[in-house]
């Protein structure tokens, strides 16, 4: 496919609520879109690096110039999304820059051909089970308001944010508020290995599991976190890529992981992740970051893949918008519906998306 032009647009949408983690507390998100101008069709791409490098090292601004003096550039003439891993590995890290160009590339291919993402991603279902994540609160009841509101509303999986403080009592109130629910923490990376003792209290509230307890780069104190635990080690932030899951898994720091295809460059190299993980019998599950209806799509396409046997964080539009981009994705029974249309199956709605937008630029490629 020959492109001849991506523009890259900026959009702020508000949450519905503050959402708190460990690293900090957003009231809005900064979207960064790629939208690829083929010869035969147009696909779209979202950033999903947060306005400060706090998850990650990446953030929007600087993702934005990552792809656009030294992504674009390096695009070929006849463009692939299969093609793009070799076009841009001159180009060191950066993957949620390199995950939004191969998410539009991908879309517009898939648009062409008339395939959705599901298809080609290998989906095996047209429905997946839908988890919510829980931010961190002011109080206890709060809290247990806000689970009430989602058990209510049909979700399948509580997923807790903690941190030092907001751990123990928080699991316990719920456990002991709501019974026998499907229930998840999720640290961020806000503990050390020198937290083992008291982790391991969490144990006894029956856990599906802890999501990455530790920081990133600490795939041995998981390991050893995962031997004097009976709760389940999930990692998030630590796998980057397949090869880093191969490792994981080998050096036992985990027995569940969590893909976020921005966290690893794009679609593909989540669907290779998956694969390692059916390979060696560990559960998968689909990551959140806050997506707008366009991310949410390519999400459920993957959280629709047979490794992925844990509800996901693909929650509907209202969970984190009054108003998404795309027609509205709705929660029925505690299940999502995965689109099936060509590509990611939804477009921005025009009036929708112009009302948020606070700057779009478009990059020419056909004098190169």
């Amino acid at each position: 496919m020959k492109l001849s032009g991506v523009e890259l647009r900026r959009i702020r949408m508000p949450l519905v609520s503050p959402f708190r983690t460990s690293f900090g507390t957003d009231v809005d998100r900064e979207v960064l879109l790629v939208r690829v101008f083929g010869d035969e069709a147009e696909g779209w791409g979202e950033c999903v690096a947060s306005a400060e490098p706090l998850y990650s090292a990446e953030y929007v601004n600087g993702a934005e110039q990552v792809i656009r003096d030294h992504l674009l550039p390096r695009l070929p003439a006849d463009v692939t999304a299969r093609g793009l891993g070799a076009a841009f590995a001159p180009v060191r890290g950066h993957p949620m820059a390199k995950a939004a160009v191969e998410m539009a590339v991908l879309d517009a291919e898939l648009r062409a051909s008339g395939l959705s993402y599901a298809a080609y991603l290998g989906a095996t279902r047209t429905r997946v089970p839908a988890g919510v994540s829980v931010g961190i609160m002011d109080t206890l009841p709060e809290l247990l308001d806000a689970v009430d509101a989602y058990l209510a509303q049909g979700y399948a999986r509580i997923k807790l944010k903690i941190e030092p403080g907001w751990d123990l009592e928080p699991v316990r109130a719920v456990r002991e508020r709501f019974g026998d629910i499907l229930l998840q923490v999720d640290a961020n990376a806000a503990y050390t290995r020198t937290d083992l003792r008291h982790l391991a209290k969490l144990d006894p509230f029956d856990l599906l599991l802890i999501e990455q307890p530790l920081p990133e780069e600490d795939l041995l104190g998981h390991a050893r976190l995962a031997e004097a635990l009976t709760t389940a080690i999930c990692l998030d932030e630590s796998i980057v890529s397949a090869r880093s899951a191969a490792d994981a898994i080998t050096l036992g720091a985990c027995s569940i992981v969590n893909v976020k295809a921005g966290r690893v460059g794009g679609y593909l190299e989540a669907r290779r992740i998956h694969d390692v993980c059916v390979a060696h019998g560990l559960p998968v599950w689909c990551g959140g970051m806050l997506e707008t209806g366009l991310g949410r799509a390519a999400n459920l396409a993957f959280a629709a893949l047979p490794g992925c046997t844990l509800p996901g964080d693909v929650s509907a539009s209202d969970r984190y918008y009054t108003q998404d981009i795309t027609e509205p994705f709705l929660l029925r029974d505690g299940m999502m519906r995965v689109p099936d249309g060509p590509g990611l199956g939804v477009e921005p709605l025009p009036d929708v998306l112009d009302d948020l937008t606070e700057s779009s630029d478009t990059v020419d490629l056909r004098a190169r």
